[in-house]
């Protein structure tokens, strides 16, 4: 099933750039999904399990070392 996520992510951080940045890299390295980034949210397309893991462990690898905020909307009927 094909779904799109809708991402945004608010480190609570001075150096707040480079985290939303080295998080971003991370997404973009899955070349079998569609990552669109604008200036307030990203947005992923693909197939669900692969978002949903995908998502899962780069939110945990985050928290790890970082406090923040996420926020996101998931849709199987607003795809692009």
């Amino acid at each position: 099933m094909t779904i799109s996520l809708e991402i945004s992510l608010y480190p609570f951080a001075e150096n707040y750039s480079e985290d939303v940045n080295l998080f971003l890299e991370n997404i973009y390295a899955h070349k079998d999904l569609t990552v669109e980034t604008n200036s307030m949210s990203t947005i992923i397309v693909g197939d669900y399990q692969d978002i949903m893991t995908l998502i899962n462990s780069e939110i945990f690898r985050f928290f790890k070392n970082n406090k923040a905020v996420f926020v996101l909307k998931i849709s199987n009927g607003c795809v692009i």
